[in-house]
């Protein structure tokens, strides 16, 4: 098989904090809006890859300053989601768009199998595999971790407004979400969504399926939406919003930390 990545090319994960001990770990599947050199932008310009279709902007950021504050380690995507959607099984049809929130994706048309299984050796497999790694030494220390994935969404989609400042995504795993809901339930100045602007139980995310559930892991994905985290203030405000939420949800959850 034909190798994607160049000496130029970054990692297709990175693992912050790969020596922490917290019973904790963070994900960011849509970390990165980097193409292979390979793959010439995919046709796209640098404005086009730099809109949500082509990462989750601001999640990343906040997810390291969670990672920092609970001292817990961090996995994150190397690549646009435009070349392969780390939290789309491979062959769903999304997880290699043709076309994404109406703009046309040239280097995504007219791929062979060979070319989709290329993409997802080189920048999908590696960041899951590491997924895996960071679980099972986590586990070798004794405690199951709580996963918890940070993702951001558009405040508009489809000509409608979306009024949540948050998201809390989950499936019928109570122990993240339900003290999560509940302690934003207090908070009457934040706008919450219970599996808002996306559900948990639709079965399109990859990663919690493919990762928490098999090791029955305490798990939950936090949407945050992008206009709120889209400069330096921002991200540090919203992260020091889930900060003490986090800490009162793993409490509840039983995590001594």
């Amino acid at each position: 098989m034909a190798s994607l990545l160049g000496p130029d090319d970054p990692q297709p994960f990175t693992v912050f904090h790969r020596d922490a001990t917290a019973p904790i770990l963070f994900l960011c599947d849509h970390a990165s809006r980097v193409v292979p050199r390979s793959l010439d932008n995919l046709g796209l310009p640098d404005n086009e890859l730099a809109r949500h279709i082509g990462w989750d902007p601001g999640a990343a950021a906040v997810a390291l300053l969670l990672a920092e504050a609970f001292k817990a380690r961090l996995v994150t995507s190397g690549f646009s989601r435009l070349v392969i959607d780390c939290n789309r099984k491979p062959g769903y049809p999304s997880s290699i768009p043709r076309i994404s929130d109406g703009t046309v994706v040239p280097g995504n048309r007219d791929l062979t199998d060979a070319d989709r299984a290329t993409r997802a050796e080189a920048c999908f497999w590696p960041y899951h595999r590491a997924v895996d790694a960071q679980i099972a030494e986590l586990m070798a220390l004794g405690a199951k971790p709580a996963m918890v994935v940070i993702h951001s969404f558009t405040p508009r989609m489809n000509d409608l407004d979306r009024p949540w400042q948050l998201g809390i995504l989950w499936d019928e795993d109570p122990r993240l979400a339900v003290p999560l809901l509940d302690y934003f339930g207090k908070q009457s100045a934040i706008t919450v969504g219970d599996n808002e602007p996306y559900s948990g139980r639709d079965g399109q995310e990859y990663t919690i399926g493919a990762h928490a559930i098999p090791n029955d892991l305490p798990r939950v994905s936090i949407e945050i939406r992008q206009d709120l985290i889209g400069s330096e203030s921002g991200i540090q405000h919203w992260a020091g919003v889930l900060q003490p939420a986090l800490a009162a949800t793993f409490k509840a959850a039983g995590y001594k930390l």
